[in-house]
């Protein structure tokens, strides 16, 4: 699986942290990798699942980055893929060293269109343009 499809499915689980309380994404984690849209090799599973598990142990720390950029844009305001599509985006920028700011920012305005409404492409690439 190319990094771009390992990204989409990070992205997927990283989704569900919007929707379930934080006692519940254990067993969340483990039904989203029995769905047979979501099937992977072991070796990919376990580096979504790790990926997954160090976007959410700073999920505090980076919703208060997003939060000093995204000028009247609190992270409460903002569309649920759109927030989760920065938020991988500002894990990928601030914290992994192998992933390009450009790189980062890109796979996320690709998601957004794929994934968010009309106008998220735009708002993504404008509030992660800030990081770079």
């Amino acid at each position: 699986m190319g990094r771009r499809e390992l990204r989409e499915q990070i992205f997927k689980l990283l989704f569900r942290v919007e929707f379930n309380p934080k006692e519940d994404m254990p067993e969340q984690k483990e039904l989203f990798f029995q769905e047979k849209e979501n099937a992977v090799s072991e070796k990919d599973g376990q580096y979504i699942a790790a990926k997954y598990e160090e976007i959410v142990s700073k999920l505090e720390m980076i919703d208060e980055m997003i939060n000093g950029e995204a000028k009247g844009w609190d992270i409460t305001r903002m569309g649920k893929v759109d927030l989760t599509l920065i938020r991988l985006a500002v894990y990928e920028i601030r914290y992994d060293d192998e992933i390009p700011t450009g790189v980062a920012i890109n796979e996320a305005v690709e998601l957004a269109k794929k994934f968010g409404q009309e106008n998220s492409p735009a708002f993504v690439n404008g509030v992660l343009a800030k990081f770079a």
